[in-house]
């Protein structure tokens, strides 16, 4: 599988030791940085690993800030991308599972290099259950965002 992940400065340290992980379980990886603790912007980071999933260049994304919300907030502003803040290994699973997420989000000082290991594993190793009520539901949420867009883009021709 193919695996961008990026953090800002609070989760430069927890994302080393997952690039490393998602390297050693063979997965092809895009570490988009940061990679220190110098005080950057997490939209960067949720941007690149956005765009990564929704171009298609890789398949999942793993993002690390210092709670999980802000990265979280700013990756689902792009199409396309569906980022879950994770605590637990049931959500990391089931995210993917039912709502095809495909960008993990995870903050760094909120879980431990223990339970962010498992829950990285954990998400890379789901797959989307293809349910027909998941389908459904998806395609509503595709739909919400494909309204929006239209509505939003109408109403930005309308400003002067």
């Amino acid at each position: 599988m193919r695996v961008a992940i990026g953090a800002d400065h609070a989760g430069y340290e927890l994302k080393a030791t997952l690039a490393k992980l998602i390297r050693d379980l063979g997965h092809d990886l895009i570490d988009v940085g940061t990679d220190g603790p110098a005080p950057v912007d997490y939209p960067d980071f949720a941007a690149a690993v956005g765009l990564a999933v929704r171009e298609q260049r890789v398949d999942r994304g793993v993002l690390v800030c210092g709670s999980g919300v802000g990265a979280s907030v700013a990756a689902n502003k792009i199409p396309g991308v569906r980022a879950g803040i994770c605590h637990d290994a049931y959500s990391a699973h089931q995210g993917v599972e039912h709502d095809d997420m495909n960008v993990l989000v995870l903050g760094a000082r909120i879980v431990g290099v223990a339970l962010a290991s498992e829950l990285a594993q954990t998400f890379l190793a789901a797959r989307f259950s293809a349910a027909e009520r998941h389908v459904r539901r998806l395609a509503k949420v595709r739909t919400l965002e494909e309204h929006f867009a239209t509505v939003l883009a109408g109403s930005l021709g309308r400003r002067s």
